[in-house]
């Protein structure tokens, strides 16, 4: 493999490993597999994904996530696509951050505020990304339909409670 194949691989690994810091950084304050007794004693609507569930489709997710920004990096760079990749990185703060206010400080109703402003990010940075090149803006569609339906969950969690 040529330098330019391992650059691009090395992106590649660098871009995924960022979003899967981001899921860790989540973890820690998320009751994962395993709910904590907080979350267990709130009420939920019937409706809500059962917990194995969450694993699986965030695995997916940020895999997704590092690939689309991996292709943007990798046609554009970071000077070519500053405004882009800008943005993806304030949208992963933003979703680190809200298992930090869900879980970890059990703020339901800020959370909702603050999954309303990722959301809004998400759907930006997939514009922007579509801009720079439609895979990656495809890639980023499954993510704004789940957190649109983690938004809708979130603000009847915080209904309900």
């Amino acid at each position: 493999m040529n330098r330019s194949g391992t650059v691009r691989i090395a992106g590649l690994v660098f871009w995924i490993s960022i979003c899967f810091f981001t899921a860790w950084i989540g973890a820690q304050a998320s009751p994962g597999i395993a709910p904590g007794e907080w979350f267990e004693s709130i009420n939920k609507p019937t409706w809500n994904p059962p917990n194995w569930l969450f694993a699986p489709v965030w695995t997916t997710l940020y895999t997704m996530m590092g690939v689309a920004v991996w292709f943007v990096w990798k046609d554009y760079g970071f000077s070519g696509a500053k405004k882009a990749i800008s943005f993806f990185l304030i949208q992963l703060a933003l979703n680190g951050l809200w298992s930090q206010i869900f879980f970890g400080m059990q703020e339901i109703g800020w959370a909702f505020f603050e999954i309303l402003v990722l959301l809004s990010a998400i759907i930006a940075t997939t514009y922007l990304f579509f801009e720079k090149n439609s895979i990656a803006g495809w890639l980023m569609i499954p993510y704004i339909i789940w957190v649109s339906f983690a938004s809708v969950l979130n603000g009847t969690i915080w209904w309900i409670n």
